[in-house]
């Protein structure tokens, strides 16, 4: 598991290889995370949209934005987790992924909370590199 805290906001990352949804030979390897959104702070907050930096393992970045996250827009109150499940597909048997979600506090103020670099390895990798 992975975990950052940024303004009060600790979020934690649990990826797993999906080796039913993986086609090594067509070189289509799949990955589902867990991400728990603890809201640590005094203020509720709501998840507005996000951005993905996702780096495959020949070292090449694709940048995802979105609004929300699994179609949902969440308040998250003080004390309280979020909690959702997405996934990921690469073109090479490992890589990895960071990115930032848009937040905004009740009271309205914009912040950034940072998601940690998390790795996606696979067993058709002879040797982890993340």
């Amino acid at each position: 598991m992975y975990t950052k805290t940024t303004h009060h906001i600790c979020i934690t990352v649990e990826p797993v290889f999906l080796e039913d949804q993986s086609l090594p030979f067509d070189n289509h390897y799949v990955w589902a995370y867990q991400i728990w959104v603890e809201n640590q702070g005094a203020e509720t907050v709501q998840l507005l949209a996000r951005t993905w930096w996702i780096t495959n393992g020949k070292g090449i970045t694709t940048e995802v934005k979105g609004e929300g996250v699994v179609g949902e827009k969440p308040w998250i109150a003080p004390g309280t987790t979020y909690h959702y499940t997405s996934g990921a597909p690469l073109t090479t048997p490992s890589g990895m992924m960071e990115g930032i979600y848009h937040m905004k506090t009740k009271s309205g103020k914009d912040i950034e909370v940072f998601i940690p670099a998390f790795s996606l390895d696979s067993p058709y990798e002879s040797a982890a590199l993340h």
